[in-house]
């Protein structure tokens, strides 16, 4: 059983810059691949980035590539999502979630951490 909290969120001008960060207990982070998802109401979710269970490699959406950077420290068992020149578009619920398996598919994730608000304002 693993537990994963989200910690960052918050109201942003666009061009500014947040950390999120994911802790999880229950289990050593570095059994698991993390994936940060975002969800806007009334929109899909979507995969953002992942990273490996040693963080050799990663993975970006379009839309962030040179703008986010996904990162994890397994001795704190904590991933972080670094956000760069916000834009209105970011806004919305960002997730932290763990897989076995390194994927971006929802449905491959095992955990879901319960979610921590972005608003971007133009």
């Amino acid at each position: 059983q693993v537990q994963l909290v989200e910690s960052g969120g918050g109201l942003v001008q666009a061009g500014d810059s947040l950390r999120l960060s994911c802790v999880a207990t229950g289990r050593t982070l570095s059994t698991y691949a993390m994936v940060w998802f975002r969800q806007a109401p009334g929109k899909e979710r979507e995969s953002v980035g992942a990273i490996s269970r040693s963080g050799g490699s990663r993975y970006y959406t379009d839309s962030v590539k040179g703008r986010f950077t996904i990162s994890r420290d397994n001795a704190k068992n904590t991933v972080y999502l670094q956000m760069n020149s916000l834009k209105p578009e970011d806004t919305a619920v960002y997730y932290c979630a763990a897989s076995t398996q390194y994927s971006i598919r929802g449905p491959d994730m095992n955990y879901w951490g319960k979610g921590t608000l972005v608003t971007v304002s133009s």
